[in-house]
């Protein structure tokens, strides 16, 4: 296990391509920037870039696992997870595991295992983006949503005893790791409260489906709340209890994810892009792309397929 913590700003835009810790998971804490709280980021060995934006404090707490206790608490997450969201990530982590060769295994855990095992082997190393179909694709915002958890009040008094530690040499490591144990294990337990008391949000799941099922041409709040046997109100409130944005904030985020697959992946212009994910204004596109990833499309493209090459 490996503990680090990070409190940098850049000077310029940053695309980083993550291929530096294969056959690890991570569990980040973030203090400072977009998205504060804490998140699991699943690295399936696979190639997976990061943006990095200008003048932005990235300020967290990253707890890294290898093997053998890599597959245990991912795992450990996957089982916390709600029913629908812990399905797709199976079949996601079924997907990568078909893609690189498969294997006799036909249980979660020995296909975590081929997975990781096969993380380090020689050869050319593909994105999630190049590997998923577009209909498991299509739940990654779910999957990145359901991973996110407010940092409570227990994560801030352990976060407090790790950054005052007051011990030195062995005795520093043995407290440390004691203290980022407990974060984790915090976490997978926030991960349990909040499925529980988002148990009656079944009608959000139902609208952000029909929200991105049909991206380019969405209903209104008050059609997609009559589709789903509520009113424009209680859906809002579902929907900012559920991922942290109204309804068509969500959507906007699903249209971005899928904008930047799409840069990453096809020669289609900016213009095409953006017309592709619903968007009818090339300007708005190139606006909401910036403000969510921090980069214009085209330089986002450009600085991907260099980092690729």
């Amino acid at each position: 296990m490996t503990l680090s913590i990070h409190d940098y700003v850049l000077n310029q835009h940053r695309v980083i391509g993550r291929v530096d810790t294969p056959n690890s998971l991570e569990f980040e804490f973030r203090l400072a920037g977009r998205d504060a709280g804490s998140s699991f980021i699943p690295h399936f060995g696979l190639r997976e870039f990061e943006i990095k934006p200008a003048q932005k404090r990235f300020f967290n707490i990253e707890v890294w696992f290898k093997q053998p206790a890599l597959t245990t608490y991912c795992q450990a997450f996957v089982e916390r997870l709600s029913p629908q969201t812990q399905s797709n990530t199976e079949c996601i982590i079924q997907s990568i595991y078909r893609h690189q060769g498969g294997g006799s295994s036909s249980t979660m855990m020995g296909m975590l295992n081929q997975i990781f095992d096969r993380a380090t082997a020689p050869g050319p190393q593909l994105t999630l983006e190049q590997i998923l179909t577009d209909a498991l694709y299509n739940e990654v915002l779910t999957f990145q949503d359901s991973s996110r958890s407010p940092i409570t009040p227990a994560m801030e008094q352990v976060i407090g005893r790790i950054f005052s530690c007051p011990y030195q040499g062995a005795t520093r490591r043995t407290y440390l790791k004691h203290q980022a144990l407990s974060l984790v294990r915090l976490y997978l337990e926030a991960i349990v409260h909040r499925r529980r008391h988002e148990s009656d949000l079944d009608y959000v799941y139902q609208a952000s489906t029909i929200l991105r099922n049909q991206s380019a041409n969405p209903p209104t709040i008050e059609a997609l709340a009559r589709q789903v046997g509520t009113n424009r109100l209680t859906l809002t409130q579902g929907f900012h209890k559920l991922y942290g944005t109204t309804p068509f904030g969500h959507l906007r985020n699903y249209r971005l994810l899928q904008a930047q697959r799409l840069l990453m992946t096809s020669d289609l212009s900016v213009t095409e892009v953006a017309a592709a994910v619903g968007y009818t204004s090339r300007n708005r596109f190139a606006t909401a792309f910036r403000h969510r990833v921090g980069l214009n499309p085209k330089a986002f493209q450009m600085r991907v397929w260099q980092q690729a090459s």
